[in-house]
């Protein structure tokens, strides 16, 4: 139902910072904000950027309007395989790391300097550098409840957490959800994140949508909901 993360938005409090970190720490390249945002940068240029990754956009906002952008988000970016051990021993000078091993691929974690935990992770992409999103994390206060809602959108349950705690599903991008806790490297779920997806069936989505969402707006071509725990979605054709 739905082909394409489109973009991950996340708040930030100075773009300064946030900038230095994501272009000159993981090299991203910037791109044309999203068109949620165009009216936004026209009117405030300093509160919004967006930065190529891969297929998707990774946005940063200023808090000066709604929606945000998610606040503390863990979320996990691709790179080549044969690129980690260059990621390793560049960033290891500066961040105090953390590695996990999932299957054959391994993953480095590190901060951003609003406390996003970003995650990049051996996968098969061509890269070079970042070269995807491919796993993002909310966090949602009834985890059955949130799982039912997004299993409509067409996001599959692979993995559960041994304490019942948590979700995995896959859809264009992996989804966890999380109730409140500490994940790895200490990462939370995301709050009031902000999702953007494309789909070939936009009239399906929202009639997905409208039982469960608390808000749907309905523009030319698009569809923007706020889910009960407050994340964002915007979906559109493509």
């Amino acid at each position: 139902m739905l082909t394409r993360l489109a973009w991950l938005g996340i708040e930030v409090k100075y773009l300064e910072p946030a900038r230095r970190f994501y272009e000159e720490v993981l090299d991203l390249e910037t791109c044309e904000p999203p068109t949620a945002d165009r009216e936004t940068v026209d009117r405030r240029p300093d509160s919004v950027i967006a930065y190529r990754a891969g297929e998707s956009a990774l946005v940063l906002r200023r808090p000066t309007g709604v929606p945000r952008g998610g606040v503390h988000t863990h979320f996990a970016c691709s790179i080549p395989p044969a690129e980690y051990d260059d990621w390793w021993e560049r960033l290891s000078t500066s961040y105090d790391l953390e590695e996990y091993t999932f299957g054959e691929a391994r993953s480095l974690y590190l901060y951003d300097p609003d406390g996003n935990c970003v995650e990049l992770g051996q996968q098969p992409v061509g890269g070079p550098g970042i070269d995807g999103i491919f796993e993002i994390v909310l966090e949602v206060a009834d985890l059955e409840a949130a799982e039912d809602r997004y299993a409509t959108l067409g996001f599959e349950t692979v993995d559960r957490g041994d304490e019942r705690t948590r979700v995995r599903m896959n859809g264009p991008m992996a989804l966890e959800l999380w109730e409140p806790q500490l994940g790895l490297a200490d990462a939370r779920g995301g709050v009031h994140v902000d999702l953007g997806f494309e789909t070939e069936n936009l009239e399906r989505v929202g009639e997905v949508l409208e039982p469960w969402t608390c808000s749907l707006e309905r523009s030319a071509g698009r569809l923007t909901a706020r889910d009960p725990d407050g994340h964002h979605l915007t979906v559109f054709e493509r």
